[in-house]
């Protein structure tokens, strides 16, 4: 199973042999722990996306939701998870990476079958709601743990952090593109056989888990002093990128509430959103790498993020540059298209990027703590913005208003960001627990 996943990219990332060779260089010098830890990612993200991509359908057909309070609930499913990960970090720093990640894909597995089988909205809610805290959960934990085994791997000279982590992100994207198309099969049965298809894939996780995963990892110290989340609040450049990150998180989550809607008006139907899902997932899976590569080279991190601020905004820009000339069919398609195609663009440079700053912004031995709250201030973010996102599309407004209105945060977060990031390894090590 572990050379599954470099054998994919190597099919499917386009370039020379040589970046191939030297992909499968970066997998080969990977620890056992890492491996493993981005084998989760993927196996995560198959059973996230088997079912994600069709709640919203669901919440407005099946359970007859109106277009604000579905945007409501997919705000707090955003919430409970990015919103509470900053609870899942602090978790992480004090009693260690297994038994938090037990914990959350148990807890992923008791939401997602409750969702399969719940039929009013308060049931709904409250799956949706256990489903995301699940991810705050066990998220937190990978993801930080991989910014700290990421840190070691640069520090003994195998080359830059960000190669590891734009690996975790393909990982993740590659589960991304399988989640969606199992689910879209699943679906011909049932939204509640789409479910359990994604419980099933977290009961495999569990196992591997509790089976593979190290009681203690050598290294990581657990913090048991208090006060950490004060520092964090006055750690104005760390808060800056975490309010930068939250606007493309807001734009990112378009893919789950405007994204169908314009999908359904071009279409008639919801069917090319698999597809869709699926062309994201597969750029990263087959770009991220290179993307990667090339942004390490030629732009420091602030700048990585900025160009893909500017992507995300020009993608919203796109769809409302076309929307009043009210195309449909495959003509209809391509605004929406585009927009994915830049969105994915500006995620491949966003995320490893933001991902690689936090080691160097964190306070000592709160990697944990900081990688949550990165994801909480962006929670925070969405579940206001989802809201505000399902009224607008509910308002009958100027078809180019609403994702005029999306481009604008992502746009304006250039400014935000944080200037001269620190790269000094002893820091990044001590940031990281070590």
């Amino acid at each position: 199973m572990t050379d599954l996943f470099p054998r994919l990219l190597t099919r499917r990332a386009p370039g020379t042999p040589k970046a191939a060779r030297r992909r499968e260089r970066t997998w080969a010098r990977l620890s056992p722990l890492l491996r493993l830890l981005i084998l989760t990612q993927l196996a995560f993200n198959v059973g996230f996306f088997a079912v994600l991509p069709f709640l919203t359908g669901h919440l407005g057909t099946a359970v007859g939701m109106a277009g604000w309070t579905v945007g409501f609930v997919l705000g707090l499913r955003t919430f409970s998870q990015q919103g509470l990960f900053v609870v899942g970090g602090w978790l992480v720093d004090r009693y260690g990476v297994r038994p938090v990640v037990l914990a959350g894909c148990a807890l992923r597995i008791a939401g997602f079958a409750w969702l399969g089988y719940a039929e009013a909205a308060w049931t709904v809610t409250g799956a949706v709601l256990l489903i995301g805290f699940a991810a705050a959960l066990f998220s937190p934990a990978v993801e930080s743990e991989v910014a700290r085994q990421a840190v070691a791997w640069e520090e003994e000279g195998h080359g830059s952090r960000t190669r590891v982590l734009a690996l975790f992100s393909a990982a993740g994207q590659a589960g991304a593109f399988v989640g969606p198309l199992l689910g879209g099969l699943l679906l011909a049965v049932d939204f509640r056989a789409v479910c359990l298809a994604g419980a099933g894939v977290f009961v495999l996780v569990l196992a591997g888990h509790a089976r593979l995963m190290p009681q203690h990892l050598p290294g990581r110290v657990r913090t048991r002093e208090r006060g950490g989340a004060r520092v964090l609040l006055r750690n104005r450049r760390f808060l800056a990128l975490c309010c930068a990150y939250g606007t493309y998180l807001l734009a990112y989550n378009q893919l789950y509430l405007a994204l169908p809607e314009e999908v359904e008006r071009a279409a008639g139907s919801q069917a090319p959103l698999s597809w869709l899902f699926a062309l994201s997932s597969l750029l990263v899976v087959c770009a991220q790498l290179p993307v990667g590569r090339w942004a390490g080279d030629r732009l420091d991190l602030r700048r990585s993020m900025t160009a893909g601020l500017l992507l995300v905004a020009a993608g919203c820009a796109v769809v409302a540059a076309a929307r009043p000339a009210g195309w449909t069919g495959l003509a209809g398609l391509l605004p929406a298209t585009v927009y994915v195609v830049l969105l994915t663009l500006g995620q491949m440079l966003i995320v490893p990027a933001a991902r690689a700053w936090v080691p160097d912004l964190a306070e000592s031995g709160r990697l944990g703590l900081y990688t949550g709250a990165l994801s909480s201030v962006s929670g925070l973010m969405v579940l206001a913005g989802s809201s505000a996102t399902g009224s607008l599309l509910d308002l009958g407004l100027p078809p180019a208003v609403p994702w005029l209105l999306l481009a604008a945060p992502p746009a304006l977060a250039v400014a935000l960001l944080p200037h001269g990031p620190e790269r000094g390894a002893g820091r990044a090590r001590g940031a990281a627990g070590a």
